[in-house]
C-alpha cells in the first residue's frame, strides 16, 4: 500500500454522503431539547481551551437517558482536516420533565492539525451540540445546536504551547 490517505476511505474525511448508521444513532422513548448553547470566551488565544455550556431538556412523559454530543468543524485549514471532529461526550439521565446543564472542556489539542508536526492555528471555527451528529437525518427528532468561536494569533507548534 503506497496511498496513506484517507480521502475516500472513511466517512470522516471529503465525502458529502453521510454513513448509513453514524454515532449516536438510535431510538428513545422520551424526547430531548437543547437549548443556550454557550461557548466561554467567544474569542480566545491560540493555546487557550474553550468552556463549553448547554441545557439539555427531558420533554417527554418517561425518564431517558441522552448521549450528548460536542462536534468541531475547522471553518478554514491549511490542511485537510475532518468534516467535524468529536471532541466530547456525556450519557447523561434526564427524569422526565426535568432538564439539566451540562459543562464541557474543549482543550487546545483538540483544534491541533497535522502538518509535518501537531500545530495550532488561528480561524474561525463552528462547535455542534446535540443527541446526533451535524447534518444528520433520522426519523427521530433531535435537535444539534451550533455556534462560532474565533482562535487569535499566530500559529504555534502545539508543543509551544
Amino acid at each position: 500500500m503506497e496511498n496513506y490517505t484517507m480521502e475516500g476511505r472513511t466517512y470522516r474525511y471529503y465525502g458529502q454522503d453521510a454513513p448509513l448508521y453514524p454515532f449516536g444513532y438510535g431510538l428513545s422513548y422520551t424526547t430531548f431539547h437543547y437549548r443556550d448553547l454557550v461557548l466561554s470566551p467567544p474569542v480566545l488565544p491560540v493555546c487557550a481551551n474553550l468552556s463549553v455550556s448547554v441545557v439539555l431538556e427531558n420533554a417527554g412523559q418517561w425518564d431517558g437517558e441522552e448521549v450528548v454530543q460536542l462536534y468541531l468543524r475547522w471553518e478554514q485549514s491549511s490542511v485537510p482536516v475532518p468534516r467535524w471532529q468529536l471532541v466530547a461526550f456525556r450519557r447523561v439521565a434526564v427524569p422526565a420533565g426535568q432538564e439539566t446543564k451540562l459543562s464541557f472542556q474543549v482543550v487546545a489539542e483538540q483544534r491541533a492539525v497535522w502538518a509535518q508536526d501537531w500545530r495550532l492555528e488561528p480561524g474561525t471555527f463552528t462547535l455542534f451540540a446535540g443527541g446526533q451528529q451535524p447534518g444528520q437525518q433520522t426519523r427521530v427528532p433531535s435537535e444539534v445546536l451550533s455556534a462560532r468561536f474565533t482562535v487569535t494569533g499566530a500559529v504555534r507548534p502545539l508543543r509551544g504551547c
